[in-house]
Order: C-alpha cells, then sequence, then structure tokens
C-alpha cells in the first residue's frame, strides 16, 4: 500500500505517518504506530472512538491492521497535512515555502473544527472527548476545509454523562485545561475541549505558540494575556493575518471567542454549540469576558508536544 514507506508525511510521539494509494488508487493516509509505546492503549482508543464517527470535518479511518505488536491505522488522505504547517512563523516553513492563510480560510477553519467538536460532544451516539485539540491534530484537505485527527487521547463516554472520571493529565503543555491538571479548578468534562480549542485559535490569530516552552519567564510572552489587554484599552490587535480592512472584525471576533473558551472556570466556558454560534454571527453581539486569571504553564518540560497519559 505505500510502497515499502516510501513517502513519509509525518512524524510524532506516536510513530510515523505514510502516504499510500489503495487499489482503486484512492489516496490514503497510513499511520505506523510505535512497536515500544504504552501496552496499545492508544490504539484501541483511536480505533474504537473514530469508528463511531461520522462528520465532514472529522477525518475518516478506513480501517486498520494489527499483527502481533505492529499497529497501523489507515484514513484518508488530507492533501494540505496539518494546520500547524501554515500558521507558526519559523524557518522549517519558511524554507518549506508554506503560505499564510488568509484571515477568511483561519476564519472558517475555525468554524469546520468548532462545529467538528460540537458534533463530538453532541450529535454522536455517544459523547467523544478529544483531549489534544492542538493545530497538529488538525488537517487540512484541498480547499484547506478542517478535519479533527488523532484520537490516541480520546474519551468515550455515555451523551447523559457531563463529568469524567480520569486519572492523571493528558494532552499537549499549552492546550491543556487547568481543570486537567488539577481538579481544584472543577470537573473534567467536555468543557476541557473547549479550552483547548480556544488557545488553539489564538495561535491561527497569532501565527505564534500560546506559550514559548523554551523561554525561562514564560509569563513575559503568554499571547493571551497580549491581547486581551489591547482589546481592553481598545488598541489595534496588529496582528499579521490582518490584510484588509474586514479582516479585523473577523480576528476580533475569534479573539473574543477565544477568550471565553479559556475561561478558568470550565462552568464559564461556552458549549461548543454556542462556540459555533459565537463564530458564525456577528462580532458586535459579542461581549468582552472576565481576563482569565491564570498565568501560562511552566516551562519546565521541554517539549510542547509532550504527552502525559
Amino acid at each position: 500500500m505505500t510502497s515499502c514507506f516510501k513517502e513519509k508525511l509525518g512524524q510524532g510521539g506516536y510513530g510515523s505517518v505514510f502516504k499510500g494509494k489503495l487499489m482503486d488508487k484512492s489516496l490514503v493516509a497510513v499511520k505506523l504506530l510505535n512497536e515500544t509505546k504504552g501496552n496499545g492503549e492508544e490504539f484501541i482508543n483511536e480505533v474504537a472512538s473514530i469508528s463511531k464517527t461520522s462528520h465532514v470535518n472529522i477525518v475518516a479511518l478506513l480501517g486498520f491492521c494489527l499483527e502481533g505488536s505492529k499497529k497501523a491505522l489507515i484514513y484518508e488522505f488530507m492533501a494540505n497535512r496539518s494546520l500547524e504547517k501554515f500558521i507558526f512563523e519559523n524557518e522549517a516553513n519558511l524554507l518549506n515555502g508554506n503560505l499564510q492563510l488568509s484571515c477568511e480560510i483561519l476564519h472558517q477553519i475555525a468554524i469546520g473544527v468548532a462545529r467538528g467538536l460540537e458534533y463530538l460532544h453532541r450529535g454522536c451516539n455517544t459523547r467523544i472527548l478529544h483531549f489534544d485539540i492542538k493545530p497538529h491534530n488538525i488537517l487540512l484537505d484541498e480547499n484547506f476545509s478542517p478535519k479533527i485527527s488523532d484520537f490516541g487521547l480520546a474519551k468515550i463516554c455515555l451523551r447523559n454523562e457531563s463529568v469524567v472520571s480520569m486519572t492523571g493529565a493528558r494532552g499537549t503543555i499549552g492546550y491543556i485545561a487547568p481543570e486537567v491538571v488539577s481538579r481544584n479548578f472543577g470537573v473534567v468534562s467536555q468543557k476541557s475541549d473547549v479550552y483547548s480549542f480556544g488557545m488553539m485559535i489564538f495561535e491561527m490569530v497569532g501565527g505564534r505558540r500560546n506559550v514559548n516552552v523554551n523561554v525561562d519567564n514564560s509569563s513575559e510572552i503568554y499571547f493571551p494575556h497580549w491581547i486581551y489587554k489591547r482589546l481592553e484599552l481598545n488598541e489595534d490587535l496588529a496582528l499579521r493575518s490582518i490584510r484588509i480592512e474586514g479582516d479585523k472584525e473577523r480576528i476580533r471576533q475569534m479573539v473574543i471567542t477565544s477568550l471565553w473558551c479559556i475561561q478558568t472556570n470550565p462552568s464559564n466556558r461556552p458549549m461548543m454549540s454556542k462556540v459555533v454560534e459565537m463564530l458564525e454571527g456577528r462580532v458586535e453581539t459579542l461581549q468582552v469576558p472576565p481576563k482569565p486569571y491564570l498565568s501560562s504553564p511552566s516551562t519546565s518540560p521541554r517539549s510542547s508536544s509532550s504527552s502525559t497519559h
């Protein structure tokens, strides 16, 4: 299928993704999981959760392979790969010639991801909490329509369950909701995904990571606090994604929505259905929320993509 793993599409903590072709000539992405990582829980999680889904903004799982310790997942092929490759200004992206996405496309991506999460939380027969929403896990097709991927950390619960029982934290530094790390902040629920979504949208509009784990004092460069201050003072957001006058309204809409999503108290965050409404409605109707009182997480971990299970 992959011509002996000839063309590599990506690499992550879980393993590697390769381009493949089925007998009917349709393209696929084959995720080969590391044989040494875990006891297969992520593989089972992924198959169990994603096989229950069918939505335009959720990546389609076409099949899987399981032979001894060898585990692989076969997905639909996404021509533009991950959102991460288009939003961060870094040397690798410049070398690869990646284009900066327009504000209109960023706005449509945000709405698509919000719709996908709304479906996971309320549209499935069972409720699925993703727990790892970030740019790396948002795939883009040839038209830049987004699809949520990587359900290795997902949890499945009954639709009438609003609180998730969970031991330890899971997710990626910079996107993890406070209550996932410490139950003192509240219970773990679908609102934990809402927080991660909000943090991701900040990165989309800012073109930079919210938390730079290589800086000693990360509170100095905590992007949501910087942007909140500019909103308070009614100053121009002056973000690189703003190119024309109409972009200012879209960016303001995304920023205010994100600030609601990252409220420290989970009960103050909107449901994803409300988030979709906020992103699709009129920016004039949006109120600026209270400032989230948490500073950025500790920078002791050295990798922004590390996960804890």
